[in-house]
């Protein structure tokens, strides 16, 4: 009997990407499976439910032995995914002519901590302090990295942060930032938070061509007229008749610009800005950097709020598509789970051309279509029940 339609769908896109060149059959239809699985109702990040949700063929063994000891090259797929990833946005922001947006940030895929007694505890956990639970929280500490226009967002990249390798969270983002070889048509712009606009993270932005636009705590120092002063300090002197009415959105901020020396930068675009209806004290202040000059702060403000994608991506590749509810223990597999992840949210956004969740609810619907018409077809063709159902697990 035919293999299922919408298996036929993750084998173009396998196509498209060109890793039916790069990877062996066998491979392919574990991720074709895998793909499958991740993006069912019901996935919960279990092996069982990779190998019940694709109606997998094989024993579920092949699976564990897929994403612990198989000899396939998850880089490989990646930087194949990378590659059509750049040729899209590049594509729609120069038919736009608009930026690129790069945002960083990063999350916890949150475990629980095993006895002491435990025998296989997951590998690459460790304490991680969670700004969400205000405490350290046990799990993995992954930085991502997303590429995205106006309109459309991918998630790009991702690297697991060990606190027992030496590389903090910045380098992290710099070896990312590293494998972002765009062609720079249009300008790109790399949104952060406070946490990671450092000296070092911001050079490596502008050495690469790329300009950054990131909250800035607001004990940074700003040197106005060469005097070295917090920006918290500096806003008390600000007064309402010094400050411009910007609106974003639905938000109305009062802003005041100030062109300069920054610490560790010797000429930025520093706005400190006030929501309207707030009053202008240093606990309601913000500071957003921007290493544009030419940039108004309207375009400022605009820029940075497209910061919230990878937030929103975070919490729908939780929710929907299981990015911390994996259970294996190795951490090749671990990684090679997130892979799959990301793989899986790409396809996703690519074949809805909109966004994760429209793209999860066209696959879903796809697969429901999909099992009818296998039995719909099996029937016609006078195949016994019992055949039809060994597939579909309904024995």
């Amino acid at each position: 009997m035919n293999r299922l339609a919408h298996h036929q769908g993750i084998h173009k896109f396998f196509f498209t990407l060109g890793l039916t060149l790069q990877l062996s059959k066998p491979v392919i239809k574990h991720l074709i499976h895998i793909v499958d699985a991740l993006t069912t109702k019901g996935f919960s990040g279990t092996l069982t439910d990779i190998h019940y949700w694709s109606f997998h063929p094989n024993h579920r063994t092949t699976l564990r032995h897929f994403f612990t000891k198989s000899p396939w090259n998850e880089e490989r797929l990646l930087g194949k995914l990378q590659e059509w990833i750049l040729s899209q946005v590049e594509r729609l922001a120069k038919r736009k002519n608009q930026p690129l947006f790069v945002s960083i940030d990063d999350t916890i895929c949150q475990k629980t901590k095993p006895s002491s007694r435990a025998v296989h505890a997951i590998q690459g956990c460790d304490w991680h302090y969670s700004h969400k639970d205000h405490q350290s929280v046990w799990g993995h500490s992954l930085v991502w990295l997303m590429v995205h226009t106006f309109t459309q967002a991918f998630p790009f990249a991702f690297r697991l942060y060990d606190k027992k390798a030496g590389k903090s969270k910045i380098d992290l983002a710099i070896e990312m930032l590293s494998s972002l070889k765009v062609k720079r048509a249009q300008p790109v712009y790399v949104l952060m938070d406070s946490w990671y606009p450092s000296k070092k993270l911001i050079e490596a932005c502008l050495k690469q061509g790329f300009h950054v636009i990131a909250m800035l705590k607001t004990n940074r120092i700003l040197y106005p007229k060469g005097i070295a002063i917090q920006a918290k300090q500096f806003a008390r002197y600000i007064e309402s008749k010094d400050t411009r009415l910007v609106t974003v959105g639905q938000e109305r901020y009062r802003v005041y610009r100030y062109e300069g020396a920054i610490h560790g930068l010797d000429d930025a675009v520093v706005l400190l800005a006030w929501k309207a209806d707030q009053p202008m004290a240093p606990e309601h202040l913000h500071c957003i950097l921007s290493t544009d000059r030419e940039l108004g702060d309207e375009d400022i403000l605009r820029y940075y709020a497209q910061r919230w994608t990878i937030e929103c991506f975070f919490r729908q590749a939780k929710d929907q598509l299981k990015l911390d509810g994996y259970r294996v223990r190795h951490i090749r597999a671990v990684k090679r789970y997130w892979a799959v992840v990301l793989l899986s949210c790409v396809y996703s956004i690519a074949e809805s051309r909109q966004n994760l969740s429209t793209g999860l609810e066209l696959l879903r619907s796809r697969k429901d279509h999909s099992v009818v018409e296998f039995i719909y077809d099996a029937a016609k063709q006078d195949i016994p029940i019992d055949v039809i159902k060994k597939p579909l697990r309904i024995a």
